[in-house]
């Protein structure tokens, strides 16, 4: 981080130990253990690791207009296909790849920014009103939505019978 502060240092060095169960989790995982559901109107472990991936591209990215290098455009519009129900699920080593990118772009930004960075807002809809996010809010909203959904791969996981080892 641009400044040295222990609290903000303690959260975001939790969540990159989150980010590595999810991905040392998915990557043990075939193809077939990829298209595992909770229930059949529920997302599969892959189409659930994908989304974590996405949301982290849409945030960052298309948000806050984070640049990207070459790796991560092919990222971007698997995310794009994905959100149009127009792809199937890639392979492990490709959602791996793609949390391992996502990881670096969000770890990247937080050695980067400051105090002043993260009171920066930008444009979104909500509810059909625009309301201004602020950097801050978006980089909770990530790590939370993160934490929500690697729940649902726990979660999934141990309905089938596949031993993960996620925190508490």
């Amino acid at each position: 981080m641009a400044e040295d502060n222990f609290t903000l240092t303690t959260f975001y060095s939790a969540w990159k130990e989150y980010q590595d169960h999810i991905k040392e989790a998915v990557a043990s995982l075939s193809a077939e253990q990829l298209a595992l559901r909770p229930a059949p109107h529920l997302r599969s472990l892959g189409e659930n690791t994908l989304h974590i991936i996405g949301t982290r591209i849409g945030w960052f990215i298309i948000t806050m207009g984070e640049k990207f290098g070459e790796e991560m455009g092919a990222y971007l519009q698997l995310n794009e296909l994905a959100l149009r129900q127009e792809s199937s699920i890639p392979t492990t080593t490709v959602l791996v790849q793609g949390l391992d990118l996502t990881w670096q772009l969000i770890s990247d930004c937080l050695a980067r920014w400051n105090s002043d960075d993260m009171q920066q807002t930008f444009p979104d809809e909500l509810d059909g009103k625009q309301v201004y996010l602020s950097r801050a809010w978006i980089v909770w909203h990530v790590m939370e939505h993160d934490l929500h959904h690697g729940g649902e791969l726990s979660l999934t996981l141990g309905i089938h019978n596949i031993p993960a080892d996620f925190p508490g």
